[in-house]
C-alpha cells in the first residue's frame, strides 16, 4: 500500500487484501464528526486511491459507534470574522469554500474504483452527503438517518439534494425527510426510499463480512471492465440515452483491445474463475 496513506490522520485506510481497501473515518470520539482537516483527507485519499493500481474496490465506513454524526459545527466556519470585504467579494470567498467542500465528497463519485458503504449508527446531515456519493450502500437495522441541514437553517449544499433524486424514485419520500430534517431509519429507507440501500443487515459484524464477500467479488473481475462499468454509468445518470451510447461507443473503440476480454471469456466459456488480470 502506498505511504502517502500514512500523512492521512482522521482517515485510517487498510488493505483487507485481493484488491480490496478499507477506509474508515477515524473520529470514533467526537461520532466521527466531519471538521474541515477529515474533509479535506476524505478528497486527498479518494484521490490517490483513483490512481493506486493495487486497489480495485473501496469499503468506506466509520470507526466507533457510528458511522458519521454530520458537521462538526465547531471545527467548520463558513463566515470568516474578521473579514472586512464588502458583501460581494465575501459571497466570492463563501462560494469558494463551499465549492471546495463540495469537490471533496465528488471525489468519491468520480473514484473509478467502486465505493462500497458501510453504515451503522448515525448517518446524519453532511454524512449522507457522502453516503449519496457512494455506489452501493448496505447499513445495520440500527443506522438512523437525517437531511439535517434544514433544522440549522440551511438547504443542504455539498451533495445529498443533488444526488438523492438521482437514486430514490419516491420524490415525496425525498422532499418529506428534507423540508422536515427528521431521523428516519435504514429499514424506513429500504421501504420508501426505493433503493437508497441495497440491503439492511441485523448486526455490523454480518455487514462488514457480506460486503467484504462483495467487495472481493468485484475485484477479481477485469478493472478494465469494472471501471469502465462504473465510469459509463455515471456518465449515463446525467446524460440522454442517445449521448450515453455515443460515450459508451467511443469509450470501447480502445478498452475493447485489453487481453482482459480474452482471458474473461475464455474463462466464461471453459465455467473456470475468474483468471488474474494486471493492475491497472
Amino acid at each position: 500500500m502506498q505511504k502517502q496513506y500514512d500523512s492521512l490522520k482522521l482517515i485510517k485506510v487498510e488493505n483487507v487484501g485481493e484488491f480490496v481497501y478499507k477506509v474508515s473515518l477515524n473520529r470514533p470520539s467526537k461520532f466521527n464528526a466531519l471538521n474541515m482537516e477529515i474533509w479535506k483527507e476524505i478528497g486527498d485519499c479518494f484521490q490517490w486511491i483513483d490512481e493506486d493500481p493495487d486497489c480495485r474496490v473501496v469499503i468506506l465506513q466509520g470507526e466507533g459507534k457510528h458511522f458519521c454524526s454530520g458537521l462538526d459545527l465547531g471545527g467548520i466556519s463558513l463566515f470568516n470574522e474578521n473579514d472586512t470585504n464588502d458583501s460581494a467579494r465575501k459571497g466570492r470567498n463563501i462560494l469558494k469554500t463551499i465549492k471546495f467542500m463540495q469537490k471533496q465528497f465528488t471525489y468519491i463519485d468520480e473514484c473509478s474504483k467502486p465505493v462500497i458503504l458501510a453504515m451503522h449508527g448515525y448517518c446524519l446531515g453532511a454524512a449522507l452527503d457522502i453516503a449519496t456519493a457512494c455506489d452501493v450502500r448496505v447499513a445495520t437495522k440500527d443506522a438512523i438517518l437525517s437531511v439535517k441541514e434544514v433544522d440549522i437553517g440551511m438547504a443542504a449544499d455539498v451533495g445529498t439534494l443533488n444526488r438523492l433524486p438521482k437514486i430514490v424514485g419516491n420524490h415525496s419520500w425525498i422532499k418529506d425527510i428534507c423540508l422536515t430534517a427528521r431521523h428516519f431509519s435504514a429499514g424506513e429507507a429500504l421501504q420508501f426510499g426505493i433503493f437508497l440501500f441495497l440491503r439492511v443487515f441485523d448486526t455490523r459484524e454480518e455487514m462488514i463480512n457480506e460486503v467484504t464477500k462483495m467487495a472481493k467479488l468485484i475485484a477479481s473481475k477485469s478493472p478494465v471492465g469494472v471501471q469502465g462499468t462504473k465510469n459509463v454509468l455515471n456518465y449515463a445518470r446525467e446524460n440522454t440515452i442517445e449521448n450515453s451510447l455515443n460515450y459508451v461507443a467511443t469509450w470501447n473503440m480502445s478498452q475493447l483491445f485489453t487481453d482482459d476480454l480474452v482471458k474473461a471469456s475464455m474463462a466464461s466459456f471453459s465455467k473456470q474463475p475468474q483468471p488474474p488480470f494486471s493492475k491497472l
